[in-house]
């Protein structure tokens, strides 16, 4: 049975629409887009993600050495089709143990990006963007300028703009945010039908937020 959607944002209860409003509502922030329940890294999970993301689905690719897809979820229901979507990696780090990343494509307003980087608002904030960038990563042979937001001690969080939309790389641990500064990462849109990409497939993240994974996927 799939798990109820959850707020973007804090990923507490909503309350469904019905008669009197085709919203979903946060008993905290009001009308919501619904986080799905996260789903487990597969295939199908892909397909059905891509199928009805209204945004892109960012992947690192080539991706870091040694990482896997660990989890994918989306933002927005059935009316709305998905206005977020979230990607998780998981693989081996410079320090001690392993690193997760979250890649998040979301339409402004969504704050799907900003509740996965542990802050209050819905984006990144006012001035996150001052001053050079932080790092660059390759979209469509585009360098994509990221900076660093601060707020969240216990991961490492860039955001920028790519299409119209933001774009949110959430890395734990911290030190790990080198996989964003240095690495070279480029992104590709997995709803791009012009690629034939042989995914690999890891155990189920913790990172994605949410109340638990939804049926459809197997896990790694």
């Amino acid at each position: 049975m799939r798990a109820a959607p959850t707020c973007p944002r804090c990923f507490g209860p909503l309350r469904a629409p019905s008669v009197w409003s085709s919203a979903w509502r946060c008993a905290r922030h009001g009308d919501v887009l619904p986080m799905q329940a996260p789903m487990r890294p597969s295939a199908a999970a892909v397909e059905a993600v891509t199928r009805d993301a209204q945004v892109p689905v960012w992947l690192p690719w080539p991706l870091p050495q040694g990482f896997l897809v660990t989890g994918l979820a989306e933002a927005g229901d059935d009316r709305t089709g998905a206005r977020a979507t979230v990607v998780a990696l998981a693989g081996p780090s410079l320090t001690q143990g392993p690193a997760d990343m979250l890649v998040i494509a979301e339409e402004p307003g969504v704050g799907l990006g900003a509740g996965l980087a542990g802050l209050d608002g819905p984006d990144p904030g006012m001035g996150f963007d001052e001053g050079p960038a932080h790092a660059k990563i390759d979209i469509n042979g585009r360098p994509t300028p990221l900076w660093c937001v601060t707020g969240a001690p216990d991961r490492a969080v860039y955001a920028g703009e790519a299409l119209g939309n933001w774009l949110w790389l959430v890395v734990w641990p911290p030190e790990a945010g080198y996989l964003v500064t240095l690495d070279e990462l480029s992104l590709r849109d997995l709803r791009d039908h012009d690629q034939a990409l042989d995914l690999p497939f890891g155990a189920f993240s913790p990172r994605l937020g949410g109340e638990g994974p939804a049926e459809g996927g197997e896990e790694g």
